[in-house]
């Protein structure tokens, strides 16, 4: 009896530890379901934020419009009426372009023309759409040093600021925005260099905000300026105007075929060309700030070149 009564005790035992066993391995079969569905940007590769929950993702790299919120706005009416969900990634239009041309997102929306331009032409980009714009001011300390606020252009502006060795601040990100910045200098025939001219490798707000603390010049987007001014103490608008300044925005998307978010890449820039895409550009900020942030497309084509 006592033999007859181990057998079963080690038979219960035996099929308490196979049941234990299926269990675990249940639960890791689970989790690594799980874990295969989260964004990529959830689980640490890149993704600023992920906007809609469908379940056709669209990879999307861009820096002030995301920054600003524009983008949010944009991602989740176009969700409305489709299946899908975004991951935005915070970069400039370099950095956008390089990820672009990388097929590690499907969509950019970009301010860099004769980089854009170029990207089509070797055909690692399509379907280059005009959807709005904003302006670049630049802004310096209220006593302006450089008396740039009686410059004839902004070349004569940043002559100036050259001449008179004023602290002045780049992203040298390779953004559209240092991209136009660097163009000024080389129509100026200035190479910058030295104490005063700072580069922060660092986004547009950042920087602003790090020459209002600094009191130096700094040549910052519209769209920002309209957002951060009331954090702003130092500093001021004090050249703008010169159409050379003018910040045309593109939306480019990988070739047919390349991502499997590009289909539905390709119909987000369809959709920010309809009047409710537009719609939403052109208003974009007024309730909040008492002023868009943006121009739409068509004011746009005025300074397409």
């Amino acid at each position: 009896m006592q033999s007859t009564g181990m057998q079963i005790s080690l038979i219960l035992e035996e099929e308490y530890m196979a049941r234990k066993n299926i269990l675990r391995i249940l639960f890791t079969f689970l989790l690594l379901l799980t874990v295969a569905y989260i964004p990529a940007a959830i689980s640490g590769q890149g993704c600023k934020a992920v906007y809609g929950v469908g379940s056709h993702r669209i990879d999307l790299a861009t820096g002030s419009p995301g920054e600003l919120g524009l983008l949010k706005v944009l991602c989740s009416e176009f969700n409305k009426n489709h299946d899908t969900s975004f991951c935005w990634i915070k970069a400039g239009s370099g950095k956008s372009l390089k990820l672009l041309k990388e097929k590690k997102v499907d969509v950019i929306l970009v301010h860099a023309p004769a980089a854009e331009k170029k990207a089509v032409e070797e055909g690692w980009a399509i379907n280059r759409t005009l959807v709005g714009s904003n302006e670049f001011y630049v802004v310096g300390p209220k006593d302006d040093p450089a008396n740039i606020s009686s410059a004839k252009s902004v070349v004569d502006a940043y002559a100036r600021i050259a001449k008179e060795k004023a602290k002045f601040f780049s992203r040298g990100d390779n953004s559209g925005t240092n991209k136009k910045e660097l163009a000024i200098w080389k129509k100026a025939g200035i190479i910058p260099n030295g104490n005063w001219y700072i580069i922060t490798k660092d986004f547009m707000m950042a920087t602003l905000l790090r020459a209002d603390k600094e009191k130096g010049y700094f040549m910052t987007d519209s769209s920002t300026w309209v957002v951060g001014k009331n954090k702003i103490k130092n500093l001021k608008v004090l050249f703008r105007g010169d159409p050379f300044l003018i910040n045309v925005y593109h939306g480019l998307c990988q070739p047919d075929g390349a991502t499997p978010g590009q289909p539905y890449a390709l119909e987000f820039l369809k959709f920010l060309t309809s009047e409710k895409g537009q719609s939403i550009i052109r208003n974009y900020g007024k309730e909040q700030y008492d002023e868009p942030l943006y121009h739409d497309a068509e004011y746009a084509k005025q300074y397409e070149h």
